[in-house]
């Protein structure tokens, strides 16, 4: 019996899995064997922000990984261990929910997996991580308990301390076949688990808000780079700059509970590409020439961590830096800002609604442009309607941070919604292309354009020949949604790689972080592909004429006025006439100085400053998640167990063996 015992042990204390799926393969390596036992996964994690006053978001609890078994949580089930939890999307808000109210449960997470799936957003109502009024604080009004996004749950703005991971569709099977696997053999010596590799340096550092983390170099600034450009180009060497300005704005970024998987479809980007293709629209031809106000279009960034891009835009003018050489703040008549509208449905109609700030005449003059502008492109059937008188003003948009600065400023908001978002995934990784649809962007574009034209010329006639030769291209925009809202084709799309060589293939519109000193003639690696992209295609569309385009550049132009465009594309690119910027896009509490962050004292004269919240985002060295199978501590306690017994018998059979060999040899 005890030889028999001794082998069991030893077959047990020698077994070893040597890979996820239980296949078995030739090694001839450290690294086959690493891959045999380990599988890597794709996923989109949820990282640590932090602002003066604390943090949100999700980390490792400590400096380690976290390991635990993975687990398909059911309504009814409780947990009795540290598990791994894998959580359908529909599941996500009461699972979160239950996590704030009952500190038991929460105790046993270790992690969270969200799955991904075909066709998710037609079985969603919607889902919205974001809160019920976006920057309520930012309002030029006071009604800031409005819900404008009925459905927002604000749970991506709390704080996790455990890694949560938006899984990749193949990932997702994975380890749905894992939990399975858990659930059949619950009584196993073995278990598939998750490790989860999400420690944050904050985190590690101790350094809990936006202040401690700059001064310990353990954190860097949310930010980018904001661009403008102007229609025709502006002669910076001129004395003055006279001609009002009539502003076109939209956004370039977003945000999401997932850092990388932020797409903002329809919030903003819809708006960014009906702006892009409204711009190519009034590029053609020589209509935009003897116009009798300056056309200038600026695509903020940063706009979903408090306004950062158009609050620094302001600041730059005030400050009349180079970033913004050539522009006045007290010529801006009217701001005509581009919001969400991707959602007009392909119906009869396609109904726009107009948000406006104030009954100035500048803002009476921009409404009437946009019903003529509606009336001489009939044949789209678009309509244009104003907000309900109920709303308590303007809905969450660049435009509050003019209104924050002057109350005077004249402007509207051009929306796909009247009195709440129609966008079910605000500021959700749901919100992606098949949540817009490309007619009405071009409808919006078309509107957007025509509108532009007849504000700054003044030509009212809707059967005029120069309005009514101002058309979007359908396939431009088109081509717009696939370059910038998807991976295939992407950012490697034709449109993009005539202009910039991207870091990544499919885009994401998350702000980032300020990784330098920030410059209106940053280093190209430190500005993002979007920033890039939209840089190149505004100076293009916005360039003097092509007989101007004749010497080559590989980075600068010498003449005054002339900006290289397409320069990383292969080396040689080609200089232009034209008036396009970036901006720096990064808190106005501040400051960089000898290679290092310092948070400014509020200012008593700077309202939108008080309320800064100064965004950082926490350093990592890696994100990782990975599964293998584990033995459990019950198995590891038989081991140990039986290795002891082992090394106990194998004592006593030396003993007993030396005590008869011994009184064999005394007899011989």
């Amino acid at each position: 019996m005890a030889p028999k015992f001794l082998l069991l042990l030893l077959a047990l204390s020698f077994e070893l899995h040597l890979s996820f799926s239980g296949e078995t393969s030739m090694m001839e390596s450290v690294p086959d064997l690493q891959s045999s036992m380990y599988m890597m996964l794709d996923g989109y994690p949820c990282v640590r922000l932090l602002n003066l006053s604390g943090e949100i978001g999700c980390s490792n609890p400590g400096r380690e990984k976290v390991v635990a078994p993975i687990i398909r949580l059911n309504k009814s089930n409780e947990l009795s261990q540290l598990s791994a939890v894998l959580v359908a999307v529909d599941e996500i808000e009461s699972f979160f929910a239950r996590i704030l109210n009952d500190t038991t449960f929460a105790s046993n997470i270790a992690g969270v997996l969200v799955e991904s799936g075909p066709d998710i957003q037609n079985k969603l109502k919607g889902f919205s991580p974001a809160l019920k009024f976006p920057q309520s604080n930012f309002a030029p009004y006071r009604s800031i308990n409005y819900e404008w996004n009925p459905i927002g749950t604000g749970i991506m703005w709390n704080t996790y301390n455990f890694p949560v991971f938006l899984l990749s569709k193949n990932s997702t099977l994975t380890l749905q076949q894992a939990a399975l696997n858990n659930e059949k053999s619950k009584k196993s010596y073995t278990a598939d688990v998750a490790e989860f590799d999400l420690v944050m340096q904050t985190t590690k550092a101790g350094t809990h808000d936006s202040e401690s983390c700059l001064e310990e170099n353990t954190c860097l600034p949310l930010g980018g780079y904001s661009v403008w450009s102007s229609l025709p180009p502006i002669n910076i060497s001129s004395a003055e700059q006279s001609k009002p300005i009539v502003l076109a704005a939209a956004s370039m970024d977003s945000a999401s509970f997932f850092r990388d998987k932020n797409l903002g479809a329809d919030s903003p980007i819809s708006g960014l590409i009906s702006l892009l293709a409204a711009v190519d629209a009034l590029s053609k031809g020589d209509i935009v020439d003897d116009l009798n106000k300056q056309l200038v279009f600026i695509v903020f960034t940063g706009e979903a961590w408090g306004y950062l891009g158009s609050r620094r835009f302001l600041l730059e003018l005030d400050l009349q830096s180079d970033a913004v050489s050539g522009l006045n703040y007290s010529l801006i008549e009217t701001v005509v800002e581009i919001g969400s509208i991707g959602k007009v449905l392909n119906q009869e109609a396609k109904n726009f609604f107009v948000h406006t700030a104030g009954t100035s005449s500048a803002t009476n003059e921009t409404l009437d442009a946009l019903r003529t502008a509606q009336d001489s492109v009939k044949s789209d059937h678009i309509v244009v309607l104003s907000a309900n008188a109920s709303n308590p003003g303007i809905p969450p948009s660049s435009l509050m941070a003019f209104l924050r600065k002057d109350s005077l400023t004249s402007g509207v908001v051009l929306e796909d919604f009247d009195t709440v978002f129609t966008n079910k995934f605000y500021h959700s990784h749901l919100d992606d292309l098949s949540n817009i649809n490309s007619s009405a962007i071009v409808a919006a574009a078309s509107l957007v354009a025509r509108t532009l034209y007849i504000l700054s010329s003044g030509d009212k006639n809707t059967s005029s020949s120069a309005l009514t030769s101002i058309n979007v291209n359908v396939s431009l925009v088109e081509e717009l949604m696939g370059c910038l809202l998807g991976c295939e084709p992407g950012l490697s799309c034709e449109l993009v790689k005539n202009y910039i060589t991207p870091a990544t293939t499919c885009p994401s519109n998350y702000v980032g972080v300020i990784l330098d000193e920030p410059s209106s003639t940053p280093y190209i690696g430190y500005v993002s592909d979007i920033s890039r992209f939209v840089w190149n295609f505004l100076a293009e569309k916005t360039s003097i004429s092509k007989e101007n385009a004749t010497s080559v550049c590989y980075k600068d132009c010498n003449n005054d006025g002339k900006v290289c465009i397409g320069a990383e594309t292969d080396g040689k690119g080609v200089c232009v006439v034209s008036t396009t910027r970036y901006v720096p896009a990064y808190s106005t509490r501040l400051k960089f100085e000898s290679g290092s962050w310092t948070v400014l004292p509020p200012n008593n004269s700077d309202p939108m400053g008080l309320l800064d919240a100064v965004w950082t985002e926490s350093n990592w060295n890696t994100i990782g998640l990975r599964v293998y199978t584990a033995q459990n501590s019950s198995f590891d306690n038989i081991v140990l167990l039986g290795s002891i017994a082992i090394t106990v018998l194998a004592y006593l059979a030396i003993v007993i063996t030396k005590a008869f060999l011994t009184k064999a040899l005394k007899r011989d």
